[in-house]
């Protein structure tokens, strides 16, 4: 069965990407197309890429982490018109790792997260990971009360649902190539 890595792409307190996370694996289980595992960067605590004297005691973990999925769902907060500086440094930190594997893309910002849904696609293009079209996009003033706590418009999860009938069919053509 498929491994897909539901990445939590922000670590700011306070983030609201473990309540999309949560509810993006809430609604993947219930196909049963895959083995669904949410993975957050923060638990790795990474050190930012190349700066010396940094604990890169979580770097090796990371790397098995990523190494073992066979797709992945980014979901992608945008501050700045952009993903997190903490994704990037995540991304950045693994190369073979990624190769060959597929992605979706749930982002959530004042407009949706796109901005920093495309800059993600560029990133992940140099990574040799497919990008779906389908892209669930959140709008932190309808998705989210107050902005701070999520209750998905109902369409929502049937986007989720269109980005993983593409994830899928992808991920697995793509682990033929690895094998």
């Amino acid at each position: 069965m498929l491994k897909i890595g539901i990445i939590l792409g922000s670590t700011r307190e306070g983030r609201v990407s473990p309540q999309v996370g949560t509810w993006v694996k809430e609604v993947a289980e219930k196909r049963r197309d895959a083995e669904y595992e949410i993975i957050d960067i923060a638990d790795f605590k990474l050190p930012f890429l190349g700066e010396p004297g940094g604990d890169t005691s979580g770097v090796a973990a990371w790397s098995e982490k990523v190494a073992a999925c066979d797709g992945f769902v980014f979901i992608v907060a945008e501050y700045n018109h952009s993903i997190t500086g903490a994704l990037k440094n995540a991304l950045d930190y693994l190369r073979v790792e990624w190769n060959n594997k597929a992605a979706g893309i749930v982002s959530y910002g004042s407009v949706g997260g796109a901005r920093a849904a495309e800059h993600l696609r560029g990133i992940l293009g140099e990574l040799l990971v497919a990008d779906v079209r389908v892209h669930p996009a959140l709008s932190l003033f309808t998705d989210f009360e107050n902005g701070s706590v999520f209750k998905p418009k109902e369409v929502q999860a049937d986007s989720v649902h269109q980005m993983l009938d593409q994830l899928i069919p992808w991920s697995t053509a793509l682990k033929t190539i690895r094998s």
